[in-house]
């Protein structure tokens, strides 16, 4: 009967072009299945075939576990302790095996076993074809769709699948059976049976590497892609650079009459596509992110990555664009965060900010208003450039003189000293549970003690609104902050 096994073995391997050891852990599998059925509980059962004489034995195992895990299934798992007692030098994660009688193969229901067998040697298969799609090292998974699998489209090269979420497709394309369709690979899933490659048709990604198929001078090195936004199907924006002073990265991306950019568009359901130049000046790349609208001005937050942007009033509704798309899309390509305003408003912003921080110098410096003044004219915005702007810096200001800087820097370093032993004493008030809350870094304890939020309760108390104005965070974060804040009601009424 060994030899029986072993000849089928061979024949299925020759037949199925898999190798002979994933035919044999077929059988194993088969004969470990039928020998659990003999035992009540999650036992594990390992068989093992002697490749060259095909016969076989048995063994029941357990998993080693540490001491303070606790036994999760007892039929398949062995503390410690009291695997060491049994195999002296075990450690955790290696196995105690006891060999056990081994089900003969002729009681083993042959359906059962062949079904076994023939669905290690798909998987095999399968396995085989994917590695062997992925090795050639494609970005773009080309094929034609298949069939529809839940709301998600199964797209087929060959006789590798790739799978097409919903989420992942344009909006308002059509796809139906038979026809072709590129998408970009973003991963690899082998729990999925059947298709496992995930697509995107809208990842920026995909249209990165769309321009890199229709522009070879991307290929050559001489252009770079630095970054994408896209709404998908509606517009995106792409940022390139140029390696070559004698290449103009915009013009050669929209190509001879458009060509390139033409065939690119024409594969994403006809989105429009802006090309922007990229700088490494922040400011700059911004300018250019909002085309097609004409920047008037622009204020650099470093400290909140933030810009604002002025537009005049025939600029201000494409620089914002239909539903805030253009200035979404701009913030996304370049990372900043834009807020687009027109000459009037930045006009208020900025005397509100001024008459914020002219209160701070006169209350603080302990100063009248004309100096204070002075002060924001030259530039200085808080205590900490007063006090620490190198002197000489401060001596240039002729409205100034010696005496008169040196007593303003003495007063901005009291000033920033008595504030904070004020903050630590604050700060101090708030509970260890609150300071141990995860996801509270110490720059939003600090907002929080300044607003009167001491303890963990007093957070989880708070409503989404309230906790986003005192520390400026988004509202899904002061969701996410509150629901941890909460945790421990929902854990002490299930006790």
């Amino acid at each position: 009967m060994n030899r029986e096994l072993l000849m089928l073995v061979d024949a299925i391997s020759r037949e199925k072009n898999v190798e002979r050891d994933v035919v044999l852990g077929a059988v194993e599998a088969a004969l470990a299945q039928a020998t659990k059925k003999l035992y009540q509980g999650e036992v594990d059962i390992r068989v093992a075939i002697d490749r060259d004489s095909g016969e076989y034995e048995t063994f029941r195992r357990w998993l080693v576990v540490p001491d303070d895990a606790g036994l999760q299934n007892p039929d398949a798992e062995e503390l410690l302790m009291d695997a060491q007692e049994r195999a002296e030098g075990i450690e955790v994660g290696e196995y105690i095996e006891e060999q056990v009688e081994s089900v003969p193969i002729g009681r083993i229901g042959a359906m059962a076993a062949k079904q076994v067998i023939l669905q290690k040697i798909r998987d095999a298969e399968r396995e085989m074809l994917l590695n062997d799609f992925m090795s050639r090292g494609e970005k773009i998974f080309t094929g034609t769709v298949k069939r529809m699998d839940k709301g998600d489209i199964i797209v087929e090269s060959g006789r590798v699948e790739g799978r097409l979420r919903r989420g992942e497709m344009i909006p308002k394309e059509n796809l139906r059976n038979g026809d072709r369709v590129r998408a970009m690979i973003m991963d690899v899933d082998l729990t999925l049976r059947g298709a496992p490659i995930i697509l995107s048709r809208s990842a920026p990604e995909f249209m990165m590497e769309l321009f890199r198929n229709e522009v070879p001078e991307i290929e050559q090195g001489l252009l770079e892609i630095k970054s994408c936004a896209r709404d998908a199907g509606s517009r995106a924006k792409i940022a390139v650079l140029s390696h070559d002073k004698r290449v103009d990265p915009i013009g050669t991306c929209v190509g001879v009459r458009g060509t390139r950019v033409n065939a690119v568009t024409n594969e994403l359901a006809g989105e429009r596509v802006d090309i922007v130049l990229w700088s490494d000046d922040p400011a700059q790349f911004v300018i250019g992110a909002l085309a097609p609208a004409n920047v008037q001005s622009i204020v650099v937050d470093e400290e909140k990555h933030a810009m604002d942007v002025v537009v005049d009033e025939e600029n201000l509704a494409i620089a914002i664009g239909r539903g805030g798309q253009n200035v979404r899309l701009a913030s996304d390509l370049t990372g900043w965060k834009i807020n687009i305003m027109d000459a009037a408003e930045s006009a208020q912003k900025q005397a509100e900010e001024s008459s914020t921080l002219r209160q701070l110098f006169m209350e603080k410096l302990d100063v009248d208003e004309e100096i204070a003044d002075i002060l924001i004219a030259e530039g200085f915005e808080s205590l900490e450039e007063v006090a620490y702007v190198p002197l000489s810096e401060m001596l240039e200001i002729e409205s100034f003189d010696e005496d008169t800087v040196n007593e303003l820097r003495a007063r901005a370093k009291g000033a920033l000293l008595t504030m904070e032993i004020a903050r630590e004493e604050t700060v101090g008030r708030v509970s260890q549970d609150l300071r141990e809350l995860e996801g509270l870094t110490p720059e939003l304890i600090e907002k929080l003690a300044a607003g009167g939020v001491n303890t963990r309760d007093d957070l989880a108390d708070l409503a989404i609104d309230e906790l986003t104005e005192l520390t400026g965070q988004t509202e899904d974060e002061a969701k996410a902050l509150i629901l941890k804040a909460r945790e421990h009601w929902f854990a002490a009424g299930q006790e």
